[in-house]
């Protein structure tokens, strides 16, 4: 298939992935899976195929920068966040969005009910569901109460995560390696 072929069926076939990731407060986990997906289709040269976004199932951190460590830990790794925290809203991002994904089990639990009581089209998923590298692992940790090998682990894990949910992506729309 010529490259002007290919390109006309993909804009015919293919609409964009509204993923949105959620964690307790939005300011450590789900703001860096934002940050790493992002830069991972970036890397694609996939991003028009995507909508990123994250909240948080509080109020707490509303309009805040994402917690000073996460940002550092981000950082090392080439990824800057720049996202304001922001809380779930039930009514508007079980709509707008195709994919909901939870960073921990307490977060599925809460987000599903959401859901359940909601007419949306949303799929709430776990994020340990699209783990590679780390089978073993069933949720990403919160690392706010703790130190460096925290923020690390719960990098790893979200990085695991987010390549997982970008080759379900790939496979299912039968796209290989960058375009």
């Amino acid at each position: 298939m010529s490259f002007l072929l290919k390109e006309m069926y993909y804009l015919c076939v293919m609409d964009k992935l509204r993923i949105l990731f959620i964690c307790l407060g939005n300011i450590c986990r789900s703001p860096a899976a934002q940050g790493v997906m992002q830069d991972l289709v970036d890397k694609e040269n996939l991003s028009q195929w995507f909508v990123i976004d994250s909240a948080g199932i509080g109020s707490w951190h509303v309009g805040q920068l994402a917690d000073p460590r996460m940002r550092r830990h981000t950082a090392l790794r080439g990824i800057q966040l720049t996202h304001h925290a922001r809380c779930f809203d039930a009514a508007t991002d079980l709509q707008r969005f195709d994919i909901i994904v939870t960073m921990d089990e307490d977060n599925y639990k809460i987000i599903s009910r959401a859901a359940d009581s909601c007419q949306g089209g949303a799929e709430v998923i776990r994020m340990a569901d699209f783990f590679t590298q780390h089978p073993e692992a069933t949720s990403v940790p919160d690392p706010y109460y703790g130190g460096d090998k925290d923020f690390e682990l719960a990098l790893d894990l979200i990085e695991d995560g987010c390549r997982g949910i970008l080759k379900r992506w790939k496979d299912e729309n039968h796209v290989t390696g960058s375009r």
